[in-house]
């Protein structure tokens, strides 16, 4: 009978234990998601900034001697990452293939420019700066137009700075609610044990002797729980670097090291805590109010 019950505690036990690390795991998951897409801003909103082109058409007459040296200082220019010469030819051949229909055969000549289409470096797209660069290429006398996508840059400007606000608010207010989630399991599994400790209490043990077997168990769980945590992360971080390369989540080993880090130190210190007051709180009770 004594064997059976044994049997069945210790079964209760790892239970017990199980729901604490896949609690702890999903709840460090999800803070270190947040604490991904905050590290990441930078790249996230650089990536998004570096896919808007400015489009400079060229004047007919324009020599390609004049053309080439245009394409050369461009290239050299501070705010240029690349840039993609297009004849009019080219551009008439995709327009014709993006409409289904050869539309040169109605008009009987091409209307189409030949252009130089740039992506600026993501420092550079804003309305300010690019407003500057179309100012001065306009003035050469071989570009005919410079257009872009104006409102769509101001709306990239303004929006990037509002979500990273958004981000780092609703990160913290999380983590609030992560240490909430994480303490309850741990108070949970520790009133599991509550007659123990006060047994333990009642034959000499010190409160000190009492806790440490206790958070160093649960600073385990932690251990446990934050290492799953960084393996469900590989795997998301792994899957969105094949989704979205230019990204880059998997060269920054810095920015991985400090969360990976950060998640092992939140999952160490957050069951420390609830693990030490949810002992003192029972060992400062008295037996009667143990049933309660």
């Amino acid at each position: 009978m004594n064997k059976s019950f044994e049997t069945y505690q210790k079964r209760r036990l790892r239970s017990s234990y199980f729901s604490v690390v896949i609690s702890i795991a999903l709840v460090l998951f999800l803070v270190g998601l947040l604490g991904l897409i905050v590290l990441k801003t930078n790249s996230i909103a650089k990536h998004f900034k570096e896919q808007v082109a400015m489009t400079i058409f060229l004047k007919d007459n324009a020599k390609n001697s004049d053309v080439k040296i245009l394409q050369a200082e461009l290239k050299k220019a501070d705010y240029t990452k690349n840039i993609t010469y297009i004849s009019k030819d080219e551009a008439a051949k995709k327009y014709s293939e993006d409409i289904g229909e050869n539309f040169l055969e109605f008009l009987g000549e091409n209307p189409l420019k030949n252009a130089i289409d740039i992506s600026l470096k993501s420092e550079f797209v804003t309305p300010e700066k690019m407003a500057e660069i179309e100012k001065n290429l306009v003035i050469r006398s071989i570009v005919a137009e410079v257009i872009y996508d104006k409102p769509l840059i101001e709306l990239l400007s303004k929006n990037i700075n509002k979500l990273s606000f958004w981000i780092l608010l609703f990160s913290a207010l999380f983590t609030v609610i992560a240490v909430v989630l994480i303490n309850s399991s741990i108070r949970l599994s520790v009133y599991s044990k509550r007659f123990t400790i006060k047994t333990m209490q009642m034959v000499g043990a010190t409160k000190r002797f009492i806790r440490v077997p206790f958070i160093w168990r649960s600073v385990q769980l932690g251990v446990i729980g934050a290492l799953v945590a960084i393996v469900g992360l590989v795997i998301f971080i792994v899957y969105v670097n094949k989704m979205i390369p230019e990204i880059e989540l998997l060269t920054d080993f810095k920015i991985l090291g400090v969360l990976f880090a950060g998640i092992i130190a939140i999952g160490i210190l957050i069951t420390w805590l609830s693990t030490f007051f949810a002992t003192q709180r029972f060992l400062n009770l008295r037996t009667d109010e143990l049933y309660y």
